[in-house]
């Protein structure tokens, strides 16, 4: 399954200009062009999303 941008920016919680941002500096989130569509698949999505967890420190 492939988001759009405006999907992704809606899954997230962020803007579309961040994902814009994101995408034209090639960092981030990794993504797939169509054409001229920027798509992105729900597992790299999710796998991001996992990667950028917090863990708390063990003392």
């Amino acid at each position: 399954m492939f988001l759009t941008k405006k999907e992704l920016a809606e899954y997230l919680g962020i803007s579309i200009f961040t994902i814009d941002s994101w995408v034209s500096e090639r960092r981030e989130i990794p993504f797939v062009k169509m054409g001229k569509r920027v798509m992105f698949e729900m597992g790299d999505v999710l796998s991001w999303v996992d990667a950028k967890k917090v863990h708390p420190r063990k003392y």
